[in-house]
């Protein structure tokens, strides 16, 4: 996939390995399956940043009305 200034980048993290990497957010999915299936025989230990996490979260929230 070529790089686009729409496709934010995504931090995720992994306390298990002590890891950080930030990827694309169309590949964030396959990025911690990846990494759980490799590193931690599929649990999941991989997840995405949860400062980011929250922040989504709170982005969809408001972007469905439910703040309102």
């Amino acid at each position: 996939m070529a790089p686009s200034e729409d496709v934010p980048d995504i931090t995720i993290t992994c306390e298990a390995c002590g890891t950080d990497t930030t990827v694309p957010f169309p590949d964030v999915e396959d990025t911690i399956e990846a990494h759980n299936e490799r590193q931690h025989d599929g649990e999941p230990v991989a997840e995405i940043d949860p400062a980011v996490k929250s922040r989504l979260q709170d982005l969809l929230a408001e972007e469905m009305g439910l703040f309102d």
